[in-house]
This record gives C-alpha cells, structure tokens and sequence, in this order.
C-alpha cells in the first residue's frame, strides 16, 4: 500500500515538526518582489530535497520562526516562509 505524503506550506508548520522541502515558489502572483524573496530563501539553502525544521517560534503571534536548514538556522516571518512547500514527516 502506498504512503500519502502530506504537503504543507513551512509557515503553518509548529515548532517541532520538520520535512523535506517540496518546492520554493512565490505562487501564483505575478508580484516581483515576492519572485525575489522566493530564490533569497534558495539562496539562503532552502531548496528541494533539504530536510527542514522549525527550531523556535516566537511568544507572541508565533512570528517569526527560527528555521534549522542544512546545518544553518533561520529566522523567517510567516509570510516569507508560506513560498515553501514542505512533505511532513510522519511521526512515528
């Protein structure tokens, strides 16, 4: 029987959970801005394949995250992580 993977945007994850990046995209918007802040978290590592765990969110309104990737910690406002699709890993 075949495993279905959940894919959840990172900015919804809760501290804890962690996955492997799906995809980095700025969505369907056409806004130049969001394409930039979508390949600076390429840029910063955050690329198909990497495993990815929020670390810390913060006291009030959870934002912003601290973000382990690839040996690096992050922090990202939620709005910035949601470009970052993520395959959450089961818990066993």
């Amino acid at each position: 029987m075949e495993q279905i993977k959940k894919i959840t945007q990172l900015g919804k994850m809760k501290k804890g959970q962690s996955g492997k990046i799906f995809s980095v995209h700025p969505g369907n918007s056409g806004d130049l801005l969001a394409k930039d802040k979508a390949r600076r978290l390429m840029e910063l590592g955050l690329i198909e394949g990497e495993k990815v765990e929020i670390v810390h969110e913060a006291p009030i309104w959870s934002d912003p995250l601290a973000v382990r990737v690839r040996g690096s910690m992050i922090a990202l406002r939620r709005s910035e992580a949601d470009f970052v699709q993520v395959v959450e890993e089961e818990l066993a």
